[in-house]
């Protein structure tokens, strides 16, 4: 059976505190809207010191849907795990485990971007080192048991509800992603389909007596919005999915590989592309994904939109694709 996912970034380029408290309200009532029918994740991530305003706290915000929910998973995809203090970290994704019974995913990445790193005064060539480190200490501290931590004995509490350990997974797109991922017997979470990167980890789980898995995006990995008519919808909206678009594709330098990577610098080459699909909910059932991933605030999307379009997609496109 397929996947639903529902995205949120929380991104708004014209975004006050007035509107932008309004929009994160409505990315809750969003999430126990989905939870209430049937979708499967919310999905969130990080960046920082971005000027529309791009979701910076993530297990905050997943600690809001977790509570208003019941039955969803949320998906933080990805932290950037240097730029977290390891014990505080494992402590947080400790009591938010706790307190949804197990339904936090959280997949460390490193980033890709040394102006985060600079905010926090976190040095970037040390960014591999610092992400060993987080990892390592987050399995340690999840045990219960005293560890040494810088030179320092210390103990982490409470325990984790989700034994061994709550479900992490190391994002990435290179082979020190996948080795870091297999030396630990973690599973591996390329940031696009990568089956060579597979492959590789493969050997190395092998190479380290370990066990993992890998959850690796399809060729193809559209982000959706639903809509009666997509061309007015284009018409009307495709400025905000193209702002996003760019200025993520702003950030990824050449050998950064992405499973939403735009090239396009006008609507309608975006239209064309296809990373970004504004759909009819025939349509999207057609598309025969094995992961639907549902955008209904992209860039600053009007809430009523964005209503509009996570109505469509839980009324007459899960139960399609849920009867398979």
């Amino acid at each position: 059976m397929p996947v639903s996912v529902v995205r949120f970034n929380l991104v708004d380029p014209d975004g006050t505190p007035e509107s932008l408290s309004a929009r994160y309200q409505a990315a809750v009532e969003m999430a126990v809207y989905a939870d209430e029918r049937g979708i499967d994740t919310v999905q969130t991530e990080e960046h920082h010191g971005v000027a529309n305003n791009w979701l910076s706290s993530p297990f905050t915000f997943a600690g809001a849907v977790l509570g208003a929910t019941r039955r969803i998973a949320v998906t933080v995809s990805a932290i950037i795990g240097p730029l977290h203090d390891p014990l505080r970290l494992a402590e947080d994704i400790a009591v938010l485990d706790l307190l949804s019974g197990g339904r936090l995913v959280t997949v460390a990445g490193i980033g890709y971007r040394p102006e985060e790193y600079a905010q926090f005064d976190v040095e970037w060539k040390r960014r591999g080192k610092l992400q060993d480190e987080l990892l390592e200490t987050l399995l340690k501290a999840w045990s219960g048991e005293e560890f040494t931590f810088r030179g320092r004995r210390v103990r982490v509490t409470p325990r984790p509800f989700t034994q061994p350990h709550p479900l992490l997974l190391v994002g990435g797109s290179s082979q020190a992603a996948a080795r870091r991922a297999a030396r630990l017997g973690l599973p591996l979470f390329p940031s696009a389909h990568l089956p060579e990167l597979e492959t590789y980890y493969k050997e190395k789980l092998v190479e380290y007596g370990t066990e993992g898995w890998t959850m690796m995006p399809t060729e193809t990995t559209p982000l959706l919005h639903l809509s009666e008519d997509p061309d007015r919808s284009w018409a009307e909206y495709g400025a905000h999915f193209l702002h996003e678009a760019r200025t993520y594709a702003s950030w990824q330098s050449g050998d950064i590989k992405s499973a939403v990577k735009s090239a396009a610098s006008t609507v309608e080459e975006l239209r064309a592309e296809g990373v970004y699909r504004i759909l009819t909910p025939q349509e999207c059932v057609a598309q025969g994904l094995d992961n639907y991933v549902l955008h209904p605030l992209s860039g600053g999307m009007p809430l009523e939109e964005g209503w509009r379009s996570l109505r469509l997609f839980a009324e007459e496109v899960i139960p399609a694709i849920s009867a398979g």
